[in-house]
């Protein structure tokens, strides 16, 4: 993402829709009135709700405060995988009373990111990446909410490790990036999947072939904000009211009426996280 590229248009509206991952800590808001002027721009093209998402300690904080600050505003929380290294009985402490707060939908994002380790300062191992996951999935069970998924580079290992641990009853893959292989045990096992602006790029060909294969009852849309801003706006800076566009992209890729796919997707996020 560069900051140099303008941010792109408002889009043609689809109908409603629920960005069903962002960040908006990461998109620029620091207090009520931000958090509102970023969903306000959302609204204006149908994107009347969002999931603020927490990968630290702090941003956990702010998705719980930003959720209480404006009711078009959810919050998920957790620590993210390439930081499981944090997760002490302090942390863990806390991230269990912000995950009992009934503003946040979901457990998340965690998960497993080989890709990081060896090439990010301070990364957490794999081992260490492991042993969070673990205590993530048993904290989604105990709090009873959904489980939300960061994979990177990890689908075996991280499809073993929720069979060998019980799945909670929902689970949501965001930001799917998996080929058909993936895709089609995600379905099986009755996972949610979560489009996000990759869908639209052009060298995303398995992904592509995946999307195909997701039952309408299993797809969610989301921005993952401030990053991943769809094509042909590849590297500007994302919000939630790029929605739009991931929709209609994720649309022409199945086949299927653009807005006929965001009814499909709202109802989904209505149901997995009980909006």
């Amino acid at each position: 993402m560069s900051r140099d590229r303008p941010a792109p248009p408002l889009p043609e509206p689809v109908g409603t829709l629920v960005d069903a991952h962002t960040h908006l800590d990461a998109c620029g808001a620091s207090d009520a009135a931000s958090v509102a002027a970023i969903v306000d721009k959302a609204e204006s093209v149908g994107v009347t709700r969002v999931v603020t998402i927490a990968d630290d300690l702090e941003a956990a904080r702010f998705a719980v405060d930003a959720a209480s600050w404006d009711p078009r505003v959810w919050a998920a929380v957790a620590i993210h995988p390439t930081r499981a290294n944090v997760l002490d009985d302090a942390a863990k402490a806390e991230i269990e009373r912000l995950a009992s707060d009934p503003r946040v939908v979901a457990v998340g994002e965690t998960g497993l990111d080989y890709y990081w380790p060896g090439k990010l300062d301070g990364c957490a191992t794999v081992a260490e990446q492991h042993e969070g996951f673990r205590w993530h999935i048993d904290l989604a069970k105990r709090v009873g909410k959904p489980l939300m998924i960061h994979n990177r580079e990890a689908d075996e290992d991280l499809l073993a490790v929720l069979r060998s641990e019980g799945a909670p009853e929902t689970v949501i893959f965001h930001c799917f990036s998996g080929g058909p292989e993936t895709a089609t045990a995600c379905v099986d096992a009755g996972y949610v999947l979560s489009f996000s602006g990759t869908v639209s790029f052009k060298n995303a060909h398995a992904l592509r072939e995946a999307a195909v294969l997701v039952p309408d009852e299993l797809v969610l849309v989301e921005t993952d904000a401030p990053f991943l801003t769809p094509h042909p706006f590849r590297g500007a800076p994302n919000e939630p009211y790029c929605l739009p566009y991931t929709a209609r992209a994720l649309a022409e890729v199945r086949d299927q009426d653009p807005a006929e796919l965001a009814a499909h997707a709202t109802a989904n996020a209505e149901r997995v996280y009980g909006l």
